[in-house]
């Protein structure tokens, strides 16, 4: 029986979304066309369009498509009735760091959203695109040690905003900086210590603690 035109078209997208991961990798963000991914894809132009409006909108396929589980992983933690927001908050960096050591594919997606989108232009779609998305990452971390703090999992004066700017930073620099040289150290050897020390550092360093 021939195959559903419903299914063919999602077998394209797809493959359409596997090329726009190499093909951004390997040239960057700017420096790539719908025409290179068409070619990396061996479909038409036409049929990327039919998927997708411009190279943002492929581009933001692209990165829900690798998002969508870790996002899962954090509407958990945010959620105001989560009996350990603390625990669930480790296990989301965890997945995040491994899925970057183990998953060839999630490891191209983080490079490429770290090293491979040379923005211009701050009107650039996908350069507001990923504000947008770093801005709430933040914010999602700082509901998560809120709750950790009504909890009683982190200190009652933890500076809440500061401590998700710190957070944040580490656990991006500890990826940014592997993903640009993974010789450098072993990530996979030392997630978990990576992990547990910005969680000593919520829970311990007084430069931390409100003012």
């Amino acid at each position: 029986m021939a195959r559903s035109t419903k299914e063919e078209a999602l077998e394209t997208r797809g493959r359409i979304l596997d090329a726009a991961v190499d093909v951004f990798h390997a040239r960057g963000v700017s420096q790539t066309s719908l025409a290179d991914v068409a070619a990396a894809a061996e479909v038409t132009r036409g049929a990327i369009y039919w998927h997708f409006k411009n190279k943002g909108d492929l581009f933001d396929a692209m990165c829900e498509q690798f998002r969508l589980p870790m996002e899962a992983l954090i509407t958990n933690s945010v959620d105001e009735s989560a009996i350990d927001p603390l625990g669930q908050f480790r296990t989301w960096c965890l997945f995040a760091l491994e899925e970057a050591v183990h998953n060839p594919q999630m490891r191209k997606v983080f490079g490429i959203i770290l090293n491979k989108c040379e923005f211009v232009d701050p009107t650039e779609p996908i350069y507001m695109r990923q504000q947008e998305c770093f801005i709430q990452g933040r914010v999602n971390i700082q509901r998560i040690l809120r709750f950790a703090v009504a909890k009683g999992q982190l200190p009652r004066n933890l500076d809440t905003e500061l401590a998700a700017v710190s957070v944040q930073a580490l656990l991006s620099g500890f990826l940014d900086n592997w993903l640009f040289k993974p010789e450098s150290f072993d990530l996979g050897a030392h997630t978990e210590r990576l992990v547990d020390l910005c969680i000593y550092m919520l829970k311990n360093a007084p430069q931390l603690h409100k003012v």
